[in-house]
């Protein structure tokens, strides 16, 4: 297993592992989990599933992915960036349609690591990304709204899209609760000034356990807010096993391929983000492959034991790092902690009112917002690469993820493909003035830039007139050449042989002469007029 491609990195750290490690491991791994519970209670809640879910989350795929992942100190469990994408499913398709939706996706994410793609998650722009986490930050504000005013929704009333639950929240607002209010700011409070003087214990908990205490023991509060415990059912043990009786007919599987994908596809760039954060935190380089095998086995136990879509969680990363998480030990300790705390304390989080949920997911959101990033790539980058950002982030928001990163994606090329098509250029080159310049009747072409689809205009642009002995295209700065671009070229050597002109090319790089020689245009102009330097042709019209 030594030079395995999948090999996890538990196995490298365990290589001369002692107790001083194991001891800075455990620790960090109990902060860690302290950290996940009320994250991972309010992340189901924006999931719309059963708070409990977000534990079993972090249970089942954090222990799998620190088990068997590429990254040293990655945490996995329920992110934000699921939250919208999950509500979705569930309430269009319901738990089975989720269930099946993410074993698809941890099948995909296995599928990924076995063929080495982890590498291509670099070909999603900053901008995309960007612009798909800022409008999920804004999804997850505008949904926590509701339960931050105590609002109470008509009769049917269950908005899905968030314009959908703006509209709701409007139509709400004569139902708004003031004690609803000021646990909500009370908690916000807690979550933005106490870290300021206290960094150890977690202000989410901080928060939890605060505004717990003020719904418990103050009447006025008790009317108009609402806990977990009175809209939710708060199970304790073990995580159930989920598996059992769910539909996987083909037609099924089908409808829920797309939601797969997405799902796949928002784990695999988050999960490969966290692990690039963790790499400079801990000076170490994450297997990308591992990772992704992971992430897949990761999710498909998250949901055969009553969890949702899992991925790594880069702000429980970083505290796993800051706090002396070494090892994939630690990943694991958490998980086990939070084990734990279900067979235990899990019927306590009944006494966590909503408002306090909202204030965390706000804080979340905000965090998430990536708002710096926005705010610099709308002042310093180009307006094409400020445009696919933006329209990604308007996208997420009125649609889904899944149209925003397609659209953002398919902008991001033919934006690309434009300013390629701009680059390429063809000048003409008049020769060495000191030299008497060119040859009368010989024509010669700088072609800069490379020679694609989007470029191929400029080669069929060309023409010849009866003065023409002979035209020569330079190909010095052209590094690749494409089926399109060759094409053109052919109908460019066919014409300057109808019209009786000598047809030559110069300093041709490899990639371009591969494909010159693999099409027969070397046999289609005659190897005799393929040159090495220009000097060599101009020497035969002295």
């Amino acid at each position: 297993m030594k030079n395995f491609y999948l090999k996890p990195k538990l196995f490298d750290t365990l290589k001369g592992y002692g107790s001083a490690q194991l001891t800075k491991d455990i620790i960090a791994g109990i902060i860690v989990a302290i950290i996940a519970l009320p994250l991972s209670i309010a992340l189901a809640l924006a999931s719309g599933v059963e708070p409990a879910c977000g534990v079993y989350t972090a249970v089942a795929a954090g222990f799998m992915v620190s088990f068997l992942g590429g990254s040293r100190v990655q945490i996995a469990g329920p992110t934000a960036a699921f939250a919208t994408i999950v509500a979705g499913i569930v309430a269009t398709q319901g738990m089975d349609g989720l269930i099946i939706a993410t074993l698809l996706a941890g099948v995909l994410l296995i599928l990924m690591g076995i063929f080495k793609l982890g590498a291509l998650i670099k070909f999603i722009p900053t901008t995309i990304t960007v612009g798909f986490t800022s409008g999920i930050a804004v999804t997850i504000l505008v949904g926590q709204i509701k339960d931050f005013l105590g609002l109470k929704y008509a009769e049917g009333v269950k908005p899905i899209e968030t314009l959908e639950k703006l509209e709701a929240n409007w139509e709400a607002i004569a139902t708004f609760s003031l004690p609803a209010l000021v646990i909500g700011l009370i908690s916000l409070a807690i979550l933005i000034i106490y870290p300021k003087f206290e960094k150890k214990i977690p202000p989410s908990l901080i928060a939890v356990i605060v505004g717990a205490l003020l719904v418990k023991f103050i009447p006025w509060f008790d009317q108009g807010v609402y806990t977990i415990g009175e809209l939710y059912t708060i199970p304790s043990g073990l995580p159930p096993f989920t598996l059992g009786g769910i539909d996987l007919s083909l037609e099924r599987i089908i409808a829920l391929l797309p939601d797969a994908a997405t799902i796949a596809l928002l784990a695999a760039i988050e999960s490969l983000l966290s692990c690039v954060v963790a790499d400079t935190m801990v000076n170490d380089k994450h297997n990308s492959n591992a990772e992704l095998v992971a992430q897949g086995v990761g999710n498909v136990f998250s949901v055969a034991f009553g969890g949702i879509p899992a991925t790594g969680a880069i702000a429980r990363t970083a505290a796993n790092a800051k706090n002396g998480g070494r090892t994939p030990v630690a990943g694991m300790v958490h998980a086990v902690v939070l084990l734990l705390v279900l067979l235990v304390l899990m019927p306590y989080a009944g006494l966590i009112p909503m408002p306090t949920i909202a204030a965390i997911l706000f804080i979340v959101a905000y965090n998430m917002s990536e708002w710096r990033k926005f705010k610099k790539i709308v002042r310093s980058s180009p307006r094409s690469d400020t445009l696919v950002m933006v329209v990604t982030f308007a996208l997420t928001v009125i649609f889904d993820l899944v149209v925003a990163i397609a659209a953002g994606l398919i902008l991001t090329a033919v934006l690309f493909l434009r300013r390629m098509s701009r680059e390429t250029r063809l000048e003409q080159w008049m020769g060495d003035p000191e030299k008497g310049g060119l040859p009368a009747g010989v024509e010669v072409y700088d072609i800069k830039g490379e020679l694609f689809f989007g470029a191929s205009d400029k080669i069929s642009g060309l023409t010849f007139d009866e003065t023409d002995r002979c035209m020569i295209l330079r190909m010095g700065s052209v590094s690749s050449l494409d089926a399109t671009a060759l094409n053109a070229l052919e109908n460019l050597a066919r014409k300057a042989q109808s019209a009786g002109v000598r047809f030559c090319v110069t300093h041709v790089n490899p990639q371009p002469m591969k494909v010159l020689k693999k099409s027969g245009f070397d046999k289609l102009i005659g190897e005799e007029n393929i040159f090495e330097h220009i000097g060599q042709i101009l020497e035969q019209y002295k």
